[in-house]
């Protein structure tokens, strides 16, 4: 007991629904178990089919963590069918040699641990797939027995498919869809009102925008309903997100002038803007199309910008500026407009594309969404390729499962280690992707299992060859093993486990008190292996591995920064390689980047807090990700011809404002860098007084602005990620606020916004 005021550390309050939520589990893991291992056992005396029935149950209800509710839980395993087919098969083929059970079980744990880059179902299921992967590579190794093995497995799948389905249905959280579209009915909202009036938003219209915007975070939305999958449908749900938040970020900072005599054309884009965001809520609720409302604000926009960009110049040799006569701050107001025109049409074009996958019904603005025409096995293929390296988490995990999991084997294999796969579970299941964390698993397992070592000796040595007694306990005991353990701890789990394993093994062969010495043995082989390759590889998780993945993003994200505002200032357009997406490097950087941050949120925060950078839940990682898709997008979009060059006085400006927004992201990456030695600055990391680094040029252009426009929502983003690095910072989870610069005036992009 502690200062908690519960048991084990686990609050009082919390304790009825903990258990209430496992106790269902619970009851469908026994009642499917029971109902496939009875009737194989005693019906019809096929000890085979009957293992093979409970542990796929224990595989699939016990080990595996499908998030989602019931249904999607069955429609989800009930796919899974044939790969646990093939599992079972290809792991009693291999089993007969030890070299074969060795690579194979190189090769498919890699493989199932791996597959986790596919989103959090995948990698939820991947425990139990190990298992049935397991079960099949120990001895009796008996090929002949596959057409039981395979029925059990069968009956195992099915019952539990049919069990999650229809006991105990839980109520469907709020699908991303539902969420984007009622975030797309606030952006309609906000529109509207700054449509009506030219005067910027209340606190009111402010707040629900913030709130909308949160709702789309990763914290805020179940795992299940996350759109974290490869697939086109997946990718442009998670854009239609990012879009709107994007989108409401920038209704957020609208300038309240509207400058003389161009004030219907803002009017009109405003008004497009709130029909689009209205329709793309439509489609992601109806699936109807937003092509219309597309055309309407493309039209819009297109009289917009022809207006901002003035008249042609009267005198050619006054430069390409000379013919624009509209006052810089109505040049501004225009720019700030046509972000937010770009960021609606980039969402009702990801809304559409999430409903309808590859044959959308919309223009798709180019380069933007380059996965809208490739086909899922490809799409599956670029995501394992982007993180078929050592910084991805999903790759770090994927060795050191597989690696361990292989030296079981062959320590089995070689030893001849009794029971071996008990060993291998060990293995599976105290692996922990931190170093402290798998030490202090393994602590608790070894004392749980020692304590289930002796209860089971006791029952074994008390009962002796009585089946009956131990057919009559095990329901029982499994019914309390899996409600108790997951929320008592791994202690607990594995002490009660340890029992329940005897329990089973107790009615397939000649019971024996020894039983609890080999399930001793096992795990305490199997958790040291587990520790050795925690301890070689990676030992630190991935919360050095995501200040390291936002550090490498926003170096790249300086470097297109400073390329791109070059590129306005000259009028040129930097070249791609045929046939791949622009601005590679930095996509890589953002799909590493947001696996880390991803894994990190079921990782403990570092023990002692020591290190370079800062505390990795202190920091506002969506920051850093909305950053890196910003700088993609509104890099593609100020380069999209025809391009003309500015001034000399708007190009100076305009590369000297993105070197200097650059110099401040590789500030603040140097911040978060664990690794880098580059000398910490004794200055802000934000300059309070960027917006005054340089003089406004006279008669500058659109793109100008538009540009300024661009760096400023960067500074947005960068003065999120900065306030975040330093003490005392709100935590994740709370909504994020934004801070006056010390100098008392605002830095460019520094409105609070969503």
């Amino acid at each position: 007991m502690g200062d908690s005021g519960g048991v084990w550390g686990v609050p009082d309050a919390r304790l009825p629904a903990a258990y209430a939520a496992t106790g269902r589990r619970a009851v469908r893991v026994t009642l499917v178990a029971a109902a496939g291992f009875y009737p194989f056992r005693y019906g019809f005396d096929r000890p085979v089919a009957a293992t093979y029935a409970l542990f796929t149950v224990v595989a699939l209800g016990g080990l595996s963590r499908i998030p989602g509710t019931g249904r999607q839980r069955a429609a989800f395993m009930a796919r899974l069918l044939p790969v646990c087919w093939a599992l079972v098969a290809v792991g009693t083929c291999l089993s007969v040699r030890t070299w074969s059970a060795v690579l194979g079980m190189l090769v498919v744990g890699f493989t199932l641990a791996f597959s986790a880059v596919g989103g959090p179902r995948p990698a939820g299921a991947a425990p139990g797939l190990h298992l049935l992967y397991i079960l099949p590579s120990f001895p009796p190794y008996d090929p002949g027995s596959l057409g039981d093995r395979l029925l059990g497995t069968t009956t195992g799948v099915a019952l539990f498919v049919a069990a999650e389905a229809l006991l105990f249905p839980e109520p469907a959280p709020l699908s991303y869809r539902e969420r984007a579209a009622r975030a797309a009915l606030v952006a309609e909202r906000c529109a509207a009102r700054l449509a009506a009036a030219p005067g910027a938003l209340a606190g009111p219209d402010l707040r629900a925008a913030q709130g909308a915007s949160q709702a789309l975070r990763s914290l805020s939305v179940p795992e299940a309903e996350r759109p974290a999958g490869p697939g086109v449908r997946e990718r442009a749900l998670t854009h239609t997100g990012l879009a709107l938040r994007t989108l409401l970020g920038r209704l957020a900072q609208l300038p309240s002038g509207r400058g003389d005599g161009t004030a219907a054309d803002v009017t009109a884009v405003l008004r497009a803007v709130a029909g689009l965001a209205a329709a793309t809520a439509a489609c992601l609720r109806a699936g109807t199309s937003p092509a219309p409302r597309q055309e309407e604000l493309i039209a819009a926009r297109a009289r917009l910008s022809a207006v901002s960009e003035g008249p042609p110049a009267v005198d050619a040799g006054a430069g390409a500026d000379a013919g624009v006569r509209l006052p810089p701050a109505v040049l501004r107001c225009h720019a700030a407009v046509l972000e937010v025109a770009d960021a609606a049409l980039a969402t009702g074009a990801a809304a559409d594309l999430a409903v309808r996958g590859r044959h959308p019904s919309v223009r798709l603005p180019p380069g933007r969404f380059w996965y809208a025409t490739i086909r899922a096995p490809m799409l599956w293929w670029h995501r394992a390729l982007g993180h078929a390296g050592r910084r991805s988490v999903f790759f770090q995990n994927a060795v050191r499962m597989a690696l361990a999991l292989t030296a079981v084997r062959f320590v089995a294999g070689v030893d001849t280690l009794p029971h071996g796969f008990w060993a291998m579970l060990a293995t599976l299941t105290l692996t922990r992707t931190t170093l402290g964390e798998t030490w202090s698993t393994i602590r608790l397992a070894l004392a749980g299992t020692l304590a289930g070592a002796l209860v089971s000796a006791g029952v074994l040595i008390l009962v002796g060859a009585d089946t009956a007694v131990y057919a009559v306990l095990l329901p029982v005991w499994m019914l309390c093993a899996f409600t108790v353990g997951p929320v008592r701890g791994v202690g607990w789990a594995q002490g009660l486990f340890t029992v329940l394993v005897a329990l089973v093994f107790a009615q397939l062969a000649q019971p024996t008190w020894r039983l609890a010495e080999v399930r001793m043995l096992d795990v305490l082989v199997g958790s040291a292996i587990g520790a050795v390759f925690g301890v070689l590889a990676w030992p630190r998780g991935a919360h050095d591995e995501l200040r390291r993945a936002a550090a490498e993003l926003l170096r790249r994200a300086a470097e297109i920064v400073v390329a791109t505002s070059a590129s306005v200032a000259g009028g040129t357009t930097p070249a791609a390689p045929p046939g791949v997406p622009g601005h590679r490097s930095l996509q890589r950087a953002v799909v590493l980047a947001e696996s880390a941050y991803a894994q990190v949120q079921s990782e403990p925060a570092p023990l002692g807090g020591k290190g370079r950078g800062a505390e990795p839940r202190a920091v506002d990682w969506q920051a850093t990700l909305i950053a890196g898709h910003h700088t993609l997008w509104g890099s593609a979009r100020l380069l999209e011809p025809p391009l003309t060059a500015l001034s000399p006085a708007a190009a100076e400006s305009a590369r000297l404002l993105g070197e200097r927004v650059a110099g401040r992201m590789l500030l603040v990456s140097a911040a978060l860098d664990p690794g880098d030695d580059t000398p910490a600055t004794t200055g802000p990391l934000i300059d309070p007084d960027l917006a005054g680094s340089t003089a406004e040029p006279p008669c500058a252009p659109r793109r100008y602005y538009a540009t300024v426009a661009w760096l400023n929502s960067l500074m947005t983003d960068l003065t999120r990620i900065a306030h975040g690095t330093v003490p005392h910072t709100p935590d994740e989870n709370a909504p994020t606020q934004q801070a006056e610069p010390a100098a008392g005036r605002r830095a460019p992009g520094t409105a609070t916004s969503p």
